[in-house]
């Protein structure tokens, strides 16, 4: 395991490799645009990047906010993205151990993530690290 490495809230100046990073999710986006996206988050919903030495091997984000079926808050993991250079060596587990221990500490009862259907290895990353397939997610383009 590489518990050293550290974890820390994601700042302006990793917005050129935050965008990669969102490029390997799949959801492309330009320096200015991660710059512009943080700034409006406004520190309200975590972002984490897992730093390497200076170099950014993975990212997290989460939207925490009360449910109205929920008696407590409900932690979502919005994206997490590990490197593909870097995959299979825990960092990836890191992250999600991260946002639950931010859930935790937010008095979240709950912590869900949604994942593309074609990503089967990410999948099974999600069962192993002890969430269940609970439910099928529907969207619409606006």
């Amino acid at each position: 395991m590489v518990s050293d490495m550290p974890i820390r809230p994601a700042e302006p100046r990793d917005a050129e490799a935050l965008a990669g990073l969102l490029g390997e999710l799949g959801h492309p986006a330009a320096r200015e645009a991660v710059l512009e996206r943080l700034a409006g988050l406004g520190g309200r919903d975590p972002v984490f990047v897992l730093d390497e030495e200076g170099t950014l091997r993975g990212l997290g984000a989460m939207h925490v906010g009360p449910q109205l079926h929920r008696a407590r808050p409900v932690a979502r993991i919005t994206a997490l993205v590990v490197t593909e250079a870097a995959r299979g060596r825990d960092r990836g587990l890191l992250l999600v151990q991260h946002a639950i221990g931010v859930a935790r500490d937010r008095g979240c009862e709950l912590i869900e993530l949604t994942s593309r259907l074609h990503r089967e290895s990410a999948h099974g990353f999600y069962e192993a690290a002890g969430f269940t397939r609970t439910a099928h997610r529907f969207s619409r383009d606006l």
